[in-house]
């Protein structure tokens, strides 16, 4: 079987046999279990694939994991290694993972040539920079999708994708996102719980993604601008969105799942200290801390916060948690855990489940059920919050909530194909530009 790592290690039980309900995150019960193999055992499940490194590796094998009955069908990435190199690392799934040469597609309207393929959904795991794009094209010609975060690095992606959302809802798709916290058990029961009253009303929160440094591909002379900046997509904010979108837009998500709410303002700081070579480490920063402010809940006097914080520097401390704070308790959540303390202590038990699996099942079954699953709306208003913080870092401005998402940004180039593109310069708060 596939690996699955996705830079957290998730304890994986049970996930083989049992469903969540979305509610609490209880286990189904053995009837809902039951139409679901009954379901399952109708016709195929059929999936294509857009974005063949890493990511759509894993979600590709997350997906057949998810069920017996899917099949990829077809495979798109700008790279043919990369496709090359995905089916190798799925072999162990046999004839599911084997997918005809003509059905492989090559270069920047790879994607084009997966969405017609005849299939059920669509995974969409490129560079976030080509999220609004390919969700667009793929809702447009009828595609059930899953999606992984961030959805867009710009405002301009952000209202594209919330555009999409609606033409998903009236077109009654279904569309499952990678934020997988809020397809965990030990998430879901705590975020009832928490719904329940057990830390009184959400007043604040803290979240974190502290950590080292992740991979590199340094720049080869032989390769184009376009080509050295996709290979090494990370490092460059109209690929990535920087990796407070990229990377902590999960704590970010969490915080806006506790509140209720996406933020309404913020303020940040930010910067780059150790990642000082822009051919190696482009124009993102290494660190970031942002104010985010919330909409005022029933019964506060003040508005809500969170503070959130996200490094990525070698040799510091690591920290990659969420801790929602209450009028009565304290909740404590990362991947695996969840405790509240306070008035009503609790301490998740398990089983918990593979929340990268999960993501798939949830939408395989509503798919095969014909029940309603749109996560765009949510996913895209986090990454919205993630872009707003980095923003507010970038120029060292206050910006509200409105302003940030009315945003003319758009930092997808005029043209893609291979060829120049000057790198952006790194962003110095206080000199404009976000």
């Amino acid at each position: 079987m596939v690996k699955i790592n996705r830079r957290e290690f998730v304890k994986s039980t049970a996930w083989t046999t049992l469903a969540i309900t979305g509610v609490g995150g209880l286990i189904s019960s053995n009837a809902s279990a039951a139409r679901l193999v009954a379901a399952r055992g109708k016709r195929e499940i059929r999936i294509g694939v857009i974005g063949c490194g890493g990511r759509g590796t894993g979600a590709a094998g997350n997906a057949l994991e998810a069920s017996p009955d899917a099949r990829i069908v077809a495979y798109g990435d700008l790279f043919p290694e990369r496709i090359t190199s995905a089916q190798s690392g799925l072999e162990s799934f046999g004839e599911r993972a084997k997918v005809a040469s003509a059905q492989c597609f090559t270069g920047f309207d790879a994607y084009q040539g997966v969405i017609a393929v005849p299939c059920d959904y669509v995974i969409l795991a490129t560079p976030p920079g080509f999220r609004p794009i390919h969700f667009s094209a793929a809702v447009a010609a009828g595609k059930n999708a899953f999606v992984e975060k961030p959805v867009a690095v710009d405002p301009t992606g952000i209202r594209t994708m919330l555009a999409a959302s609606l033409e998903v809802d009236a077109k009654k798709l279904r569309v499952a996102a990678g934020t997988q916290r809020r397809h965990e058990w030990c998430y879901l029961e705590a975020m009832q719980r928490i719904k329940d009253g057990a830390i009184g009303r959400v007043v604040a929160a803290r979240v974190f993604w502290n950590m080292g440094s992740l991979w590199n591909v340094p720049p080869l002379i032989m390769r184009s601008d376009v080509e050295n900046q996709v290979r090494n997509w990370l490092y460059h904010t109209w690929l990535s969105g920087d990796h407070i979108v990229e990377q902590h837009v999960h704590n970010i998500d969490v915080a806006n799942w506790a509140m209720g709410s996406h933020p309404s303002r913020c303020v940040a700081v930010g910067g780059r200290q150790s990642r000082t070579d822009q051919r190696e480490f482009g124009n993102i920063f290494d660190h970031f801390a942002v104010d985010f402010e919330y909409p005022q809940a029933e019964g506060d006097t003040e508005p809500r916060f969170a503070l959130s914080m996200a490094r990525q520097e070698e040799g510091t401390a690591g920290r990659v948690e969420e801790v929602i704070y209450g009028t009565t308790g304290v909740a404590r959540l990362t991947s695996g855990s969840a405790q509240i303390t306070g008035e009503k202590p609790w301490t998740f038990k398990g089983p918990n489940n593979n929340p990268y699996v999960q993501e798939h099942i949830d939408l395989q079954k509503a798919i095969l059920d014909g029940t309603p699953l749109n996560e765009t709306k949510q996913v895209a208003e986090s990454t919205m919050s993630a872009i707003m913080g980095r923003m507010a870092a970038y120029s060292g401005a206050e910006f509200t909530w409105e302003a940030a998402l009315s945003d003319p940004m758009n930092l997808m180039p005029p043209s893609l194909q291979f060829g120049p593109l000057l790198q952006a310069p790194v962003a110095i708060p206080g000199r404009g530009g976000c």
